[in-house]
């Protein structure tokens, strides 16, 4: 979808449609908002279904993602260049995982 001109999209929300009402919303752009309903206030990414975990799966795929960074290095550059950012791409990837592992297993006794 392309962008959206400030004519078209006044005609699109219909902001002096009588179905409509304007609400004010603190720290947020005014909500156009169907006569009879209510705004949202808050959305949490849990109500989108994300609780911010990977799990185990996330963790695999860390890992494996990491190995295949490191098969990178197995390859016909001449250049070493390549391998110092393979390498250094590879150590920031595994000191995250590690690190949320780490929290992981201590975030019980906060």
């Amino acid at each position: 979808m392309g962008h959206v001109t400030e004519g078209t999209h006044h005609s699109r929300v219909a902001l002096d449609n009588p179905a409509t009402t304007r609400v004010s919303q603190p720290g947020r752009e005014e909500a156009v908002v169907r006569a009879g309903e209510h705004p949202i206030e808050h959305e949490s990414p849990a109500d989108w279904g994300w609780h911010g975990e990977t799990g185990k799966w996330g963790q695999i795929g860390g890992w494996f993602a990491t190995l295949v960074i490191l098969a990178f290095l197995v390859g016909n550059h001449e250049g070493r260049v390549e391998d110092l950012w393979l390498l250094g791409i590879a150590l920031i990837m595994a000191v995250v995982l590690i690190w949320d592992l780490r929290r992981k297993k201590t975030a019980w006794r906060r």
